[in-house]
């Protein structure tokens, strides 16, 4: 297990593979781990860097806030103290909302950008979502320090149930997504959430000249995939890669197709 000490806090990030960098992001709930076949299968080709946004997986959880713009700046400070000049963004859900803020906010240092199944307007998020996105519950758990934990114990059954509908395998992401939750504490979980409800990069897409590719999967229960629309309709130079048969883990659902499809965009996207 690799960590980065910075101003923000310790950041965790695994690492494998040789040749062009390229960073991996993860969503919202989740950690590295979403990326773990990605790393192996990619690493064949590219140097592989799958980053914990601080407060998430085993990254350190004392940062001033866990927002969109806060995981933008510790990714910047990642690149520049590993010594990465140049590098593709490739985000997931909320990992991608990240790689495009990343990429307005230093567009000489993202070379390409990839989104799957990522808002770029929060309000695409799905009515759970949404319910999460309130800064109030914040306070309330600070307040009854036991309630968070109780609400961990009663939630992480009721997700891996729920995620017999996110995947075809509901079972493997039921399992992961319920270790990631375990590691999450009150704030990173409510004020990353309520943050990416609160974003919109639309009156900003334009001005990305690198090339963009969105993901969508057409089953996806978390992210409305008409966001696909919006990204292509404001972005002039993203397209969008439609996956008809998967949901909002295209990388689980159609491994072997998401795969040829990250590496040909990374080749010659």
């Amino acid at each position: 297990m690799a960590t980065l000490v910075t101003e923000q806090g310790i950041v965790h990030y695994e690492a494998y593979g040789r040749g062009r960098p390229v960073l991996l992001l993860h969503g919202w709930m989740n950690s590295w781990a979403v990326w773990r076949d990605t790393i192996q299968l990619l690493g064949r080709d590219f140097r592989m860097y799958a980053l914990d946004f601080l407060g998430f997986g085993d990254s350190g959880d004392q940062a001033k806030e866990f927002s969109v713009t806060n995981f933008s700046l510790m990714v910047n400070t990642f690149m520049d103290r590993m010594g990465i000049v140049k590098a593709p963004l490739v985000g997931h859900s909320m990992g991608g909302t990240v790689s495009l803020s990343v990429a307005l906010a230093h567009p000489d240092k993202i070379v390409k950008v990839i989104v799957v199944g990522s808002p770029i307007v929060g309000s695409s998020l799905s009515p759970l979502l949404k319910l999460a996105a309130n800064r109030q519950w914040i306070g309330l758990g600070q307040s009854a320090p036991g309630l968070y934990s109780v609400f961990q114990a009663g939630f992480r059954p009721l997700l891996r149930g729920y995620s017999y509908f996110l995947a075809k395998d509901g079972n493997m992401l039921g399992k992961m997504l319920t270790d990631d939750v375990a590691k999450l504490n009150l704030e990173p979980f409510i004020e990353s959430i309520t943050t990416l409800r609160e974003t919109d990069l639309r009156p900003r897409l334009a001005d990305l000249k690198m090339p963009i590719l969105g993901i969508y999967g057409k089953k996806d229960l978390i992210v409305d995939p008409k966001q696909s629309q919006v990204l292509k309709q404001f972005a002039p130079t993203s397209r969008i890669s439609w996956f008809e048969n998967s949901g909002h883990f295209p990388m689980m659902d159609e491994p072997e197709r998401f795969h040829l499809t990250i590496k040909d965009f990374l080749n010659n996207g």
